[in-house]
């Protein structure tokens, strides 16, 4: 037996782990790590079924080929020729645009995932690219790029020093937090309480969040900005603002908010216009406040007016950057480049349907429409990575039938789904134990400064490729240097770019140096390390990977500081709070206040052991509260003469779910869980207990017009009794 200390892949919390493993490499215990400075010893059910997660015998070892409908065991070598024979053949037939990319979830918990992206979508040299942001955030992306002028610029909640925490549509006691990485949200939101600060939770169900908080308020899905204008109404209205950074816009914002009052807004909404008033004083009253905001705001047709407004009262009430409310995390390591223009999205538009670009991607509601149109342009191969969109994106069945009529389809996944059975080649990244680990992405959202990294646990096995080296041979294939191209040289290149353009920069600890002297001087066992520690040496802190690995539990890095002067990037100067792109919409909203609502509107349900669509083949995992069942509240049962199976219909599908009476949902709202519908796939124990695809009954024609994000939440529906 021997103990290893590794950061957990499999949410947005990054907690610390210590592992206990056999002489085989078998993980055969996992608990929390309570050297850890950030996490302390905290671990989820998931977290602790990771070694379960690391052994799955349904996992791939080896790449496989599908021929004649059957699928092969084959070698990297005979993989690699496949792959580059296929994009080839797509390429010199219908050209570069008829090639597309899907990146997933997952590649946001690797570090070739996001070291790699970049460069591979470069290579690919089109403009087809797409990811899970469009299915779960990008709203956040385009009302900071509007309001501060850098779409990554996000601000989280200083939760362990507020005074008064708003969460609307997020529910971080069942996820960990995301894009606010937080390990033992619900000690900390306990901690919160305890020092005399109160929680206030505004969401459809009555989540575990909201049972851990001092209030919770229904609201009716898909309309939060309502509230929000309600709320952002009061403040002004009232004379209740507190702004104490440089704006812009703000006699515009008031004259928008003039039509909002709580009066008018609560009929739509669902929450009393005295409960819209009393929470807006308090939050202007509090010490310190943040507003937090998550997927159930982003996944709705008004996602980015969501953000936006979320933000705007941060800042009306003096929160915004401020030690107690929200503020920027910053990280270790270099960031990206800082944008050089102002921020818009629609540099260019999807073939099809005209949807805006943002981020350099495409909305993923649109590739169903990409791949089956005919024309000049279209899609007609795809490299997806480590995203199984058929059980994700809006309307599931139809993406699996435009998958099935690709020329060519190569996957980078561990498991033979819904979205990789489609595919000709699947190339499988090795155990987790078997990587290396960085949260690039996730260590810029975190409620305290800090870093981490996790040597590989277990070593390659002989032949065995890493993730990275994966990812680079693609990118290597893309660019048309070939099946047998090295690896090595894109990350020789990789780092021969960030160490000259750190060379070159003014004010940069290492302007004016040899870039051959600098790389020299770089410590790593493989590309991707190294890359790490040129990030680092870059970085605000001056760590090298080595300081890190000296320091297996993490460096706490210090509280969060207020650094709004270097994260604002707009074209005044100072933030916006009524940007013209995002003002331009809410005409769309204020229509909206005449229309009556739907009878019963659909959400999504994030689940305590479970993550997506990835882990319901743990069989530690599935069951309990962990199942795919329709929540509806038993007033709603009675009123429609369910039994246990009900049909719900929407405008674009239906489905037979097994009902489960819940009083924590508001009247007039259904949920079912995301990540479900497994039926048919070689995974034992996610195919015995399948579920049905929640995505059947999403319209991809139904987006967030400034971001093209899906809409997930407020989806109308019927329902009627359903014998089985």
């Amino acid at each position: 037996m021997r103990t290893a200390l590794r950061t957990c892949p499999l949410c947005d919390a990054v907690c610390g782990l210590k592992l206990t493993l056999d002489d085989t490499g078998r993980v055969t215990s996992v608990k929390g790590d309570p050297d850890d400075p950030f996490s302390k010893g905290f671990i989820c059910p998931k977290g602790a079924s990771l070694g379960n997660l690391d052994a799955d015998p349904d996992r791939l070892r080896v790449p496989l080929i599908r021929k004649d409908g059957e699928w092969h065991e084959a070698t990297w070598e005979e993989a690699f020729e496949r792959v580059d024979q296929g994009l080839k053949d797509v390429i010199a037939t219908h050209g570069r645009e008829s090639v597309a990319a899907f990146f997933g979830n997952p590649t946001f918990h690797t570090m070739a995932g996001p070291l790699y992206r970049g460069a591979l979508s470069q290579a690919l040299g089109t403009r087809n690219i797409y990811s899970a942001s469009t299915i779960d955030q990008m709203p956040k992306h385009v009302a900071c790029g509007y309001m501060v002028g850098d779409p990554l610029a996000i601000s989280v909640p200083d939760i362990d020093r507020t005074d008064f925490l708003l969460i609307l549509g997020a529910n971080p006691v069942e996820s960990n937090g995301s894009l606010c990485s937080a390990p033992d949200f619900p000690g900390r939101l306990k901690d919160l309480r305890r020092r005399g600060g109160k929680v206030v939770v505004v969401d459809p169900r009555r989540t575990r969040t909201a049972a851990a908080a001092d209030e919770h308020l229904f609201v009716r899905p898909g309309t939060d900005a309502f509230l929000l204008f309600g709320m952002v109404h009061t403040l002004l209205a009232e004379g209740l603002t507190t702004i104490d950074i440089e704006v812009n816009g703000l006699d515009e914002l008031r004259h928008l908010a003039q039509e909002f009052t709580p009066e008018r807004v609560a009929p739509v909404c669902g929450v009393a216009a005295e409960d819209i008033a009393r929470v807006a004083r308090q939050l202007a009253a509090a010490r310190t406040a943040a507003v937090y905001t998550r997927i159930g705001t982003c996944t709705a047709e008004f996602g980015t007016l969501n953000q936006w407004l979320v933000d705007v009262l941060n800042i009306l009430t003096g929160n915004f950057d401020r030690p107690g409310g929200v503020m920027f995390t910053q990280t270790a390591t270099f960031g990206p480049p800082k944008p050089s223009e102002p921020y818009k999205t629609g540099s260019w538009h999807s073939r099809v349907r005209g949807l805006p670009e943002s981020l350099g991607e495409l909305p993923v509601a649109t590739l169903a429409d990409e791949i089956e149109t005919p024309g000049e342009g279209q899609v007609r191969a795809l490299v997806a990575v480590a995203g199984n969109p058929v059980v994700s994106a809006p309307g599931g069945p139809r993406l699996a039938g435009a998958l099935e009529s690709l020329d060519f389809m190569v996957c980078v996944d561990p498991y033979l789904n819904e979205t990789t059975r489609y595919a000709d080649v699947i190339l499988p990244p090795p155990r987790i134990m078997q990587m290396p680990h960085y949260d690039f992405l996730l260590l810029t959202v975190t409620v305290r400064n800090y870093t981490r990294f996790s040597p590989p646990v277990v070593p390659l096995e002989p032949g065995q490729l890493s993730e990275a080296e994966i990812m680079a041979k693609l990118t290597l294939i893309a660019s048309g240097a070939g099946a047998d191209a090295d690896p090595s040289s894109l990350d020789e290149m990789m780092l021969a770019g960030i160490l000259g353009g750190a060379t070159q920069t003014p004010g940069s600890p290492y302007e004016g140096m040899d870039p051959a002297e600098l790389r020299a001087s770089l410590e790593g066992d493989s590309g991707v390390e190294l890359i790490l520690d040129a990030f680092l040496r870059l970085g605000p802190y001056g760590l090298t990977l080595a300081d890190l690995r000296a320091n297996p539990h993490g460096i706490d890095l210090g509280a969060l500081r207020p650094r709004l002067p270097e994260m604002l990037f707009t074209a005044s100067g100072r933030v916006e709070l009524a940007p013209p792109v995002l003002v331009a919409d809410v005409s769309r909203l204020h229509d909206r206040l005449a229309e009556p609502p739907a009878e019963m509107l659909l959400i999504g349900r994030r689940q305590l052991r479970s993550l997506n669509s990835w882990l319901h083949n743990v069989e530690t995992l599935v069951g309990g509260s962990n199942q795919c069942t329709l929540h509806i509240n038993p007033e709603d049962v009675a009123r429609l003469g369910l039994g246990e199976h009900a049909l719900v219909r929407s405008a674009s599908g239906e489905l037979v779910v097994p009902v489960e009476p819940n009083d924590a949902i508001m009247p007039g709202v259904v949920s079912l869980p995301h990540g479900w519908g497994h039926a048919g796939i070689p995974q034992r124990v996610a195919s015995q207990n399948a579920g049905v695809n929640a995505n059947t009954l999403t319209d991809e024609s139904v987006v967030d017009v400034l971001s093209g994000n899906a809409v997930f939440n407020g989806v109308p529906v019927t329902l009627t009794p359903a014998a089985v």
